[in-house]
């Protein structure tokens, strides 16, 4: 069910340090080490589940991206946000494309966003692992819908991939990016968004904070590691864009979290003070959009 790697999954270095232990909090309640390299410094899950067993943590309502409906209050703030980010992400697609045409979503979820791009002008394909995501995408009707990206090799290549929070959920980093190397266009544009680690947030709310979230979240980004990945992978980082409201959302959690009910005021102040402190530290907000080219 569970696997322990001997070498770090970006640069293959065997030699890394305990840097935290974490719970599940949003299911399982089971802890979980968090280990980081001695080479490029880069954190992840360790031991973690295997490929075959990640499913089931999964499996909660309160998965929002998984969702269609808000069940709880939280996911009620989650979709209001979700719409005006959904607007946002597609101005900065077009902003990095010369032009529009093919674009992969992976991790599409329910296909909200291939459906705002749909209707911005662009060719939209998708990837959802989950079932029930996978069925919802489908039925609103925002172009081919797959279950894995290995299923696109060969096929068509895209001017925009784009991944919202979803590589710090594969486990195969190296090779998952190696195949989106393939399947980019010349001049295409690889876009990331990842929660960032060296956050004020996550440095407040230590093994609270709602953005580790393992065993789901396998990696533990931040500007320097995100470098490194593109690097190794033969990709180049031409801009890292904030994501402001992520601030608020994690620190929602993370109240949750750590006072087993939510704490509004307190996460709007907190959030507040790590897009305040961002600004002076070298733009580290709470979630960051890197936008690589190939090399």
């Amino acid at each position: 069910m569970y696997e322990k790697l001997k070498e770090c999954p970006v640069c293959k270095h065997e030699e890394f340090s305990n840097f935290l232990i974490c719970s599940d909090h949003l299911l399982t309640d089971e802890s979980f080490a968090i280990v980081q390299c001695a080479n490029c410094g880069l954190k992840f899950t360790n031991p973690r589940p295997t490929p075959d067993n990640i499913d089931r943590y999964y499996q909660s309502n309160e998965y929002a991206s998984h969702q269609s409906k808000s069940l709880t209050l939280t996911d009620h703030i989650y979709n209001l946000v979700r719409k005006f980010t959904l607007k946002k992400k597609l101005g900065l697609v077009n902003s990095v494309a010369e032009q529009r045409g093919n674009l992969l979503d992976v991790g599409c979820g329910t296909g909200l966003f291939l459906k705002t791009c749909k209707a911005g002008g662009w060719e939209t394909t998708g990837v959802e692992t989950n079932v029930k995501a996978r069925t919802i995408a489908i039925s609103n009707n925002c172009g081919e819908i797959h279950d894995h990206v290995a299923n696109l090799q060969g096929k068509m290549k895209f001017r925009i991939i784009t991944l919202w929070h979803v590589l710090e959920h594969l486990h195969d980093l190296n090779g998952s990016m190696e195949l989106f190397r393939r399947l980019l266009k010349k001049d295409g544009k690889l876009i990331i968004a990842v929660p960032n680690s060296n956050s004020w947030d996550c440095h407040h709310y230590g093994d609270m904070w709602g953005a580790y979230d393992v065993p789901r979240h396998l990696y533990h980004f931040n500007q320097l590691t995100i470098n490194y990945l593109a690097k190794q992978c033969k990709f180049r980082v031409q801009h890292v864009v904030p994501m402001k409201l992520d601030a608020f959302y994690v620190s929602l959690l993370s109240e949750k979290y750590l006072h087993g009910s939510n704490r509004f005021i307190r996460a709007i102040k907190s959030g507040l003070k790590s897009n305040q402190w961002a600004k002076r530290n070298q733009n580290n907000y709470s979630s960051l959009i890197y936008i690589l080219s190939k090399k």
